[in-house]
């Protein structure tokens, strides 16, 4: 029955008279009545971000990043408390030998808690990665030493590394998946920023409670207790961040596919059998941006210091600088992918690293001033950050909602493994066969890959993830 409604609607400037034809019903004038302007004029209400959801989810990574961070830069303070003081290169050899032991149980993490994720939910293995990367960050913060335990403290510190090392490989992916998740596919890239918001504010907290503590603590204090500080902080904030994850709800991606999941036996042959080509593009996308990260984050560190006899105290705040830039800059470039699109973007990072890269590197010797050096950070990091605003929500493009965690954890962490993890070996042992330079190809050439890569992908814009 056709039914005709007749309601007088005040505007701010008129009253005007609308009739209002239905078909079953009302629902129309009901609408009319509701809102105050009918349903063809009325205009989109502006979008607001979950910021407390959004801050919940990323929390966690900048807790994560925050302890691998704390821990590379109190290292040669601690190896002599956690490994015999008899022979100090051998402590300081096996402390970083445990570092980068870590890297190589993400892979495995990935995997395993990239399934819990898919099974038992988003919100369940975040917070299973958040407790186990606290808990790591508690027992260093408490350790014996050698001189009362003997081995007994190193095993320990192996074993809070390990956790906290499968911790970031599931974590990561978790967080990638949720947030592409619970963002409006338009706005998928905006959203997946703040992952790296996080990332590079704990990395910037951790370096300057490093440069805090040095400055007023004494070198023997720092040995003694000092060190101690930044491990109790960082697992106060991940009770803060288990906290804040608490109430956070199952993304509906989730909720509908779960029994696709569970459905699945074998699932990583499942990811190279039915999707090879997400995988080698996962890789290939990773490879470089690994390759950045610890690049400009680690391995140019020693580089401008050690081989180039640079002032330690001028590159660390030329780094500081660098990572602020590189954090402001993530949101915007999330914005722009979403409205421009992601290949731009990755067009531009990977093909400025693969032209540039090795030019740019030569600012980086022994004359060099403050500007010099600020501008190589600069130019990394702000390029990285084309790639790093946009990753998760890249990532999560690439798989299906039932496979998304484990194919994401497994390759992730495994191209990271192999390539970030050993960026700083590569650096160093250039450096002793006199060929440093040759480091700065490798990474060009990390960047032509990706240039490919980038060539074979679909353009996911406001893709509505499967």
């Amino acid at each position: 029955m056709l039914v005709r409604a007749a309601l007088f609607i005040r505007e701010p400037s008129r009253e005007e008279y609308y009739t209002v034809d239905s078909g079953p019903g009302i629902e129309h004038a009901k609408s009319l009545v509701t809102t105050g302007v009918p349903p063809l004029l009325r205009a989109e209400a502006p979008h607001k971000l979950p910021i407390r959801t959004l801050v919940a989810a990323s929390v966690g990574n900048a807790v994560e990043w925050y302890d691998w961070t704390v821990y590379a830069t109190f290292s040669i303070y601690f190896a002599t408390q956690i490994f015999s003081a008899e022979d100090e290169s051998l402590a300081f050899i096996l402390t970083f030998t445990t570092y980068a032991l870590a890297f190589f149980f993400r892979p495995l993490g990935g995997l395993l808690l990239g399934r819990y994720a898919d099974l038992r939910g988003r919100k369940q293995a975040m917070l299973l990665t958040i407790m186990l990367m606290a808990g790591g960050s508690l027992v260093i913060a408490i350790l014996p030493t050698y001189a009362a335990v003997g081995w007994v403290a190193p095993i320990l510190l192996l074993l809070a590394r390990i956790a906290q090392g499968m911790s970031l490989g599931g974590e990561v992916s978790s967080v990638s998946a949720y947030i592409a998740e619970i963002a409006p596919p338009n706005r998928r890239g905006s959203y997946s920023s703040f992952v790296y918001i996080s990332t590079g504010a704990a990395v910037l907290l951790a370096s300057l409670l490093g440069a805090f503590l040095a400055s007023t603590l004494a070198d023997d204090q720092l040995a003694s207790w000092g060190w101690r500080i930044p491990f109790l902080i960082g697992a106060a904030l991940g009770i803060v961040g288990l906290w804040m994850r608490r109430d956070m709800a199952e993304t509906e991606q989730f909720e509908e596919n779960v029994g696709k999941a569970k459905a699945i036996k074998n699932p990583l042959m499942l990811t190279l059998r039915d999707y090879p080509k997400s995988v080698a593009q996962l890789i290939g996308l990773t490879l470089l941006s690994t390759l950045c990260y610890y690049t400009f984050f680690s391995a140019l560190i020693p580089f401008a210091v050690k081989r180039n006899g640079l002032n330690d105290g001028m590159v660390f705040w030329a780094l500081s600088i660098a990572t602020a830039l590189f954090v402001v800059l993530q949101y915007p470039f999330g914005w722009t992918a979403d409205r421009f699109g992601r290949k731009p973007q990755l067009f531009v990072w990977s093909g400025a690293i693969a032209l540039l890269m090795v030019p740019i590197s030569t600012l980086i010797r022994p004359e060099a001033g403050f500007g010099s050096v600020l501008l190589v950070f600069c130019f990394g990091l702000g390029l990285y950050a084309m790639k790093s605003s946009i990753a998760p929500a890249i990532m999560s493009e690439l798989f299906p909602t039932k496979l998304r965690c484990l194919g994401i954890g497994a390759w992730y962490n495994l191209t990271v493994a192999l390539f970030g993890g050993t960026a700083p070996l590569v650096i160093h042992w250039l450096g002793d066969i006199g060929h440093s330079s040759w480091f700065f190809w490798y990474v060009s050439i990390g960047a032509v890959v990706a240039f490919i890569t980038t060539l074979t992908l679909p353009e996911t814009k406001g893709l509505v993830l499967k």
